[in-house]
């Protein structure tokens, strides 16, 4: 008799222990709450200090100018910008004069992520959207910091069930049934539940 083939089939692949253990288990989300509140200060106080500064936060001067500096081509050298189509990308920005409300975006964004990631809300998209940014600048030649904070934002993503367990995803999580949504009981009550029944 020929088996049948099913279509519709998945296979789930476990994580190996050690990635479970370091991004899954709360043993380790006092570490993950440090390295997020130390992201969010970084943002805080870079979003603060622009909020307070005219030249990014009225007339957007200060991004057109590290624009500027960004898509300059040197006579003897390499550019700051490794690839063409991200320069055209910022050249555009400046043609068009979209510094001068982009520059708004970026300090609303900056202290956003920053807020997130110190109170503990959301920790997987504030830190998402915190690697974005950094992968920005990173593209616009700009090093600083913005590698190590790359990296750490992504542990964040990766560590984002257990990154706000110490903080306010603690109950927003709960609130949206993941991953604490049910205790151990009631998750094998449900999974019973599901299970058919023997002939």
């Amino acid at each position: 008799m020929a088996r049948s083939l099913k279509l519709n089939s998945t296979t789930v692949v476990q994580d190996p222990p050690f990635a479970r253990l370091l991004f899954s288990d709360t043993r380790f989300a006092i570490i993950w709450t440090a390295v997020r509140i130390f992201i969010g200060y970084q943002w805080l106080s870079s979003g603060l200090g622009k909020l307070v500064n005219p030249a990014w936060i009225d007339s957007g001067e200060a991004l057109q100018g590290f624009f500027l500096r960004a898509v300059a081509i040197p006579e003897t050298g390499k550019p700051a910008i490794a690839f063409d189509w991200y320069r055209s990308f910022l050249q555009g920005m400046l043609d068009s004069g979209a510094y001068t409300w982009f520059a708004k975006v970026i300090v609303f964004g900056e202290i956003m992520v920053g807020v997130g990631l110190i109170l503990g809300a959301f920790v997987g998209i504030a830190a998402f959207f915190g690697a974005f940014m950094n992968w920005n600048f990173i593209m616009a030649g700009t090093a600083s910091t913005n590698g190590l904070l790359l990296v750490l934002s992504i542990l964040l993503i990766l560590a984002w069930k257990t990154a706000g367990y110490y903080g306010a995803d603690y109950f927003l999580l709960r609130l949206l049934g993941t991953p604490w949504g049910r205790s151990k009981a009631e998750t094998e009550t449900a999974t019973t539940a599901k299970s058919p029944s023997a002939a």
